[in-house]
């Protein structure tokens, strides 16, 4: 169910009122830590803008609603859906009615979706991020609210991500477990954590061995023509390599189209990991590619626990991270194969 903003809202409500969204569903939902001055506030304000609440929200009672909210700016993102889906498999549809809103990352509807999902009373907020750099928080909800994918700037608030450090090391283990000892690293764009956390738990596990990588990280963009361009860089420096580790799938194709036009075998001369488990990039690359799954759908399970434990009162908070798992194709070679 995608929810849209409406012309009149709690928000408007609240501006005229000089209050919170938060404070002004409180009021107009009965809530007794809200002074009897502010609730007939509230209510002035709410008669002189014809504010009329959802139905669906005037027919609720006190208690849980059996509701939740997921927000997202991402709805048609291969990254969103996939935690969406484990968010909705968690909750199920004979138990807790989800309302999906998708902002389109534009913080204004953002905010009036919020409004609408308070109005319609959800027990709780699931927020999806688009990327997996922190993103500020939502403040002053009554309800509790779980980030996924993308934390809260907030180390207080309840988030569950991806762990993009150990997803580096788990690339540098199976490359060095495929007998791998000189492994270049190529990566999206350096501003991202995901990006500088990969390479940070690759070059550690690296370490642990008394490795480095082959040469400097080249970062760039996330896109098939960066991995050939950077493959190409590697090739030319004069580097023996027998391995690159890449930090998206769409990288790692161009990685090894980059390597078969130099003439090298994927992976007898030079192996190739990447990261996504896209599959329709990973299985339809020149050479099958092996790669890292994130396990995003099960994320969006953690991230619904997570909710539902808040709803019933027990207090959530913190950054939960969940490890990633290889998906083995034949762009690399395992030890163990």
């Amino acid at each position: 169910m995608v929810a849209n903003a409406i012309s009149v809202g709690l928000i408007d409500v609240a501006k005229r009122a000089g209050v919170s969204v938060s404070t002004a569903s409180k009021a107009l939902n009965g809530k007794r830590d809200v002074s009897a001055e502010t609730v007939e506030r509230v209510e002035d304000a709410a008669r002189e803008l014809n504010y009329r609440p959802n139905p669906i929200a005037r027919g609720l009672g006190s208690g849980s609603t059996g509701t939740v909210g997921i927000l997202t700016s991402d709805l048609e993102g291969r990254f969103a859906l996939p935690i969406l889906m484990g968010v909705e498999d968690a909750f199920g549809m004979d138990r807790v009615l989800t309302f999906l809103c998708d902002a389109r990352g534009d913080e204004v509807r953002e905010s009036r979706l919020v409004e609408l999902l308070l109005e319609h009373r959800v027990d709780g907020i699931v927020v999806v991020g688009r990327q997996p750099d922190p993103r500020p928080p939502i403040r002053d909800l009554p309800v509790p609210v779980v980030y996924a994918y993308a934390p809260s700037q907030v180390e207080g608030d309840c988030s569950v991500v991806v762990d993009n450090v150990a997803i580096g090391r788990l690339a540098a283990e199976h490359l060095l477990a495929s007998g791998r000892r000189r492994i270049a690293h190529v990566s999206g764009e350096v501003g991202h954590g995901a990006a500088l956390e990969r390479f940070r738990g690759f070059s550690e596990r690296l370490r642990a061995d008394s490795l480095a990588p082959v040469g400097e990280p080249l970062f760039g963009l996330w896109t098939e023509q960066w991995g050939r361009e950077a493959t190409r860089r590697i090739l030319g420096s004069g580097e023996q390599v027998d391995a690159v580790f890449c930090a998206s799938d769409q990288l790692a194709r161009g990685a090894i189209d980059a390597l078969v036009e130099a003439g090298l075998d994927v992976p007898g001369d030079v192996a190739v990991i990447g990261v996504d488990n896209w599959e329709v990039i990973a299985e339809g690359a020149s050479v099958p590619l092996t790669t890292i799954d994130m396990r995003l759908q099960r994320l969006g399970r953690v991230a619904a626990s997570q909710l539902a434990s808040a709803i019933g009162g027990e207090t959530q908070s913190g950054i939960t991270r969940l490890e990633g798992v290889v998906v083995h194709r034949r762009s690399t070679i395992p030890s163990f194969s």
